[in-house]
């Protein structure tokens, strides 16, 4: 599936219930680990309490808010030509309407909203995969998902 495609699929998704005004330090993170590729990143077990199974493409799992207004996908992606975030990026042919788009050598975020949903992507350079945290939450909670959503994406460490 192209990351298009995964940035359009998860903006249809949602979170559930309302994120709690808690400090992120106050909730239930904890450390998930993509096994095939070692890349790992904090989630809010709390938040993202639903484990909806793997992802359709590379290796990881998605997981779903209580109420299903939000999801977040974990996942590495083969990148078998070891192209750099910019050049991954550019094949994969993101949506129009970008808001928000952060491209370094060794990471990319892009993020914008549809359909009343944020959706947030960023993607680390490893070795053999670029690895990804899409994020889709409802546009109208976003100062309360800003704290998590920044957590989890300075949280990504990419495996092999």
């Amino acid at each position: 599936m192209r990351l298009r495609h995964l940035m359009i699929g998860i903006a249809l998704f949602g979170l559930t219930g309302p994120v709690s005004a808690q400090s992120s330090h106050q909730q239930g993170w904890q450390r998930y680990q993509v096994p095939q590729s070692g890349a790992s990143v904090e989630i809010p077990a709390d938040i993202f309490s639903e484990d909806a199974g793997a992802v359709e493409t590379g290796a990881g799992r998605r997981f779903l808010t209580a109420d299903h207004r939000a999801d977040l996908i974990v996942q590495s992606v083969p990148n078998p030509s070891g192209d750099t975030p910019a050049a991954f990026l550019a094949k994969k042919g993101p949506p129009p309407g970008i808001l928000y788009r952060r491209v370094t050598p060794r990471f990319f975020v892009v993020s914008s909203v549809r359909n009343g949903k944020i959706w947030y992507n960023r993607c680390n350079r490893g070795q053999t995969a670029m690895h990804c945290v899409l994020i889709n939450y409802p546009a109208a909670e976003k100062r309360r998902w800003d704290g998590v959503v920044t957590r989890i994406s300075r949280t990504l460490a990419s495996g092999a």
